[in-house]
């Protein structure tokens, strides 16, 4: 697809650090849903980035993500309205099967997920985004409910949710400053609710400020 084709539908990208609250929010908007985080890669993938002492993976880093899959499925939703996804289990690390996402019709989605910003300048040079939303509450909010949600899914060990949490506790503003500078507009969850139904009820993109 390129930007001499319009796009049958258009992506809202919404981001934001881990716990922040950006699945219950696309849930609540009412508006066909992509979870780019399925997107993972798998963990025997080589490429996979370590962490700084070296042991174990860096599932908070970008390179853990597969962004040309993730662009290409929210390319297709566009052009087409119908893909197929990775269903991705998060505990073991690995894709245990596809899933199909279709929008019904609907001329508008969004796509949710820790690296959505990655994608925002190649979306909109490909004329697909709305918009882009970081959502930021609050650092200790946001590991609370991170804390409880992984736990709460079995996602990891304690010991290793709990060093997870406390690192991305400490590194919070540095993510939503990269999100920010990826080109997502940072805000609270009120606001992010009423800029998504405002670009529902336009059913036409807002700009966003895409950081070249």
């Amino acid at each position: 697809m390129s930007p001499s084709h319009p796009a049958a539908a258009r992506v809202i990208l919404l981001t934001g650090p881990s716990g922040s609250g950006k699945s219950s929010l696309a849930a609540r908007t009412g508006l066909p849903i992509l979870r780019l985080d399925d997107f993972y890669k798998e963990g025997d993938d080589p490429t996979l980035p370590l962490l700084p002492n070296g042991i174990g993976t860096d599932w908070d880093s970008p390179l853990s993500w597969n962004a040309d899959a993730a662009l290409a499925a929210v390319a297709e939703l566009c052009a087409t309205g119908k893909t197929s996804v990775p269903v991705y289990d998060i505990s073991a690390s690995s894709i245990t099967g596809l899933a199909p996402v279709d929008l019904g019709g609907a001329p508008l989605f969004i796509a949710e997920g820790i690296f959505a910003a990655d994608i925002v300048a190649r979306c909109a040079e490909l004329g697909l985004l709305a918009d882009a939303i970081c959502l930021s509450r609050g650092a200790v909010t946001t590991a609370r409910r991170r804390f409880v949600r992984d736990l709460r899914e079995g996602r990891k060990s304690v010991p290793f949710l709990l060093r997870r949490g406390w690192m991305l506790m400490r590194a919070e503003r540095g993510i939503v400053a990269r999100h920010a500078g990826f080109g997502a507009h940072v805000c609270g969850r009120a606001e992010a609710l009423e800029r998504i139904r405002g670009v529902d009820r336009q059913r036409v993109p807002v700009e966003a400020q895409v950081a070249t």
